[in-house]
């Protein structure tokens, strides 16, 4: 608990100004976000609201990276869609208290260091995909409705709207040249909306979006039955909840580690983000994760600690308790211009210099995620797709490279000296290496360099052992390491081999 009270005590470490002003730009940027998702989940705003304010507050005292956002997102809108469409608001609560037990499991059994199993380039792919949703959703700022319908702008409102962006835009790439002092943000914010509201400019307000002004979230436990058959129905939504939800904050939180060049914690974030959901579901909130776009804002804003999480959850409380007409009366012009910054800023446009001098494999991998991403709004089917073919790929790379140096000794006895490991993939170039009908009446394989890594390399190695008995020769192991010794004897049932005794030495892994 003390590590949480330094938030309210005073720390030289910690730049007061920056954190608060940083809070309030993204409580601001939260707003639009917030009542575009619960829109796409078929829900009242003020469900999307309440869960920016949980969510945000919750992972900001208790989340393993500092500075990062939480809120409501795309990503657990457009699966719970389905179930807000087909069962109610009830369900969907149900269905997100559910997932929150699932992340809290997650992080009981500290599963959250998987995350270092995805490889760079669906890192690339993952980040790319949501620099262009992120940038494709502002789009729909562009069009007003018109009988019902929404069709793009044209004419003086599209010239407005166009011009006040670029004013934004224009704000937020010069005014760190001139001063660091305040974040560029919310000045650019703050400034349209002098001019929108002293000029009496008529211009798309976020009271055309939908009306935020409410009162704090009520606690409510979800009104569905407590039976199996309510759990058949929520169960698999809150898996993939869950399990989407966690793939993009520990991405966010990898991708934030990289830019303030310090470390987060996958486990603790995973208890945080499941806490966040339960109470979420408690207090009338559609749930959530993770906020690449309202964390950058965060950071490049300067914010580095906890207290601007804090700042922007308590700010977007307020606003929705007291300064609901006032918000709704700002542009969203303003917002979609640090929108169309974030998103440009999310991109990783190295990628673009990758091409050519990286693995073809790689490329592929980047821009097959980023795909997935875009067109599917699947993040958790990107980044598992990436994962298993980068694993794939490696796979067959390291199956090309297991190789032997054979010789015979004074005593007769032939060597093979294994290089690379051995496993699923290297298994026939391994039995190929062996001239059985040939060779002497003594062998040793040595794995000093290699490893016999699976069910399938024990089952080369038994075979081998075989074919070498049958023609009446001893087959020899020698230098195996710890797990490889350790897996030959947990086979010992189904696997017979001669080891060397006098020579026989065990390493130490060094995998």
């Amino acid at each position: 608990m003390k590590q949480y009270l330094k938030i309210f005590s005073f720390s030289p470490t910690i730049n007061y100004r920056l954190e608060i002003l940083a809070g309030l730009t993204v409580a601001l940027a939260l707003i639009p976000e917030a009542v575009a998702f619960s829109m796409i989940a078929g829900l009242p705003p003020l469900v999307g609201l309440y869960a920016a304010f949980v969510m945000g507050l919750i992972t900001a005292l208790f989340g393993g990276r500092p500075g990062m956002i939480s809120g409501a997102t795309g990503a657990i809108a457009v699966v719970i869609v389905v179930l807000a469409k087909t069962q109610g608001i009830e369900y969907v609560f149900a269905a997100v208290i559910l997932a929150g037990v699932f992340q809290i499991i997650i992080g009981l059994l500290k599963l959250g260091k998987l995350i270092r199993l995805v490889p760079h380039p669906v890192m690339f792919g993952f980040v790319n995909g949501l620099a262009i949703i992120i940038f494709m959703a502002q789009l729909s700022q562009f069009k007003t409705v018109v009988n019902g319908d929404a069709v793009w702008m044209s004419g003086m409102p599209l010239y407005t709207m166009l011009g006040l962006v670029a004013l934004t835009i224009a704000i937020i790439v010069f005014l760190p040249k001139l001063t660091k002092a305040v974040p560029a943000s919310l000045v650019a914010i703050l400034v349209v909306f002098v001019i929108v509201i002293a000029f009496n400019i008529d211009t798309k307000t976020v009271g055309d979006i939908a009306f935020i002004s409410g009162g704090f979230p009520p606690f409510h436990i979800p009104a569905v039955p407590f039976d199996l058959e309510t759990l058949q129905i929520i169960l698999p939504y809150a898996a993939i909840m869950a399990g989407v939800g966690l793939i993009e904050s520990l991405l966010t939180l990898n991708l934030i580690d990289q830019i303030t060049e310090t470390r987060g914690n996958g486990n603790r974030e995973c208890l945080a983000q499941g806490g966040a959901n339960i109470l979420s579901g408690l207090f009338f909130g559609m749930g959530g994760c993770a906020m690449i776009g309202q964390s950058l804002i965060n950071v490049s804003s300067g914010a580095r600690a906890r207290l601007s999480g804090i700042i922007a959850a308590l700010t977007l409380l307020m606003f929705i308790m007291f300064a609901g007409p006032l918000i709704e009366r700002v542009p969203m012009a303003a917002l979609t211009g640090v929108m169309i910054m974030v998103s440009v800023g999310t991109f990783e446009w190295i990628s673009f210099k990758l091409i050519g001098k990286m693995p073809a494999s790689d490329v592929i991998v980047g821009i097959l995620v980023a795909a997935i991403t875009v067109l599917l709004h699947n993040l958790a089917l990107a980044v598992l797709t990436g994962v298993i073919i980068s694993a794939l790929v490696f796979a067959w790379e390291s199956a090309r490279r297991i190789r032997a140096r054979k010789y015979i000794d004074e005593q007769g006895v032939k060597h093979y000296e294994l290089f690379g490991p051995l496993f699923f993939g290297s298994v026939t170039a391994f039995q190929e290496k062996f001239d059985v009908r040939n060779d002497p009446a003594e062998i040793i394989i040595d794995f000093k360099e290699s490893r016999i890594a699976d069910m399938s390399a024990i089952e080369a190695v038994n075979v081998l052992t075989e074919r070498y008995h049958k023609q009446g020769k001893k087959l020899h192991l020698r230098n195996l390491s710890d797990s490889s010794y350790r897996k030959l004897l947990k086979a010992d049932a189904i696997i017979d081999v001669n080891i060397l005794a006098p020579t026989y030495e065990r390493l130490t892994d060094k995998y």
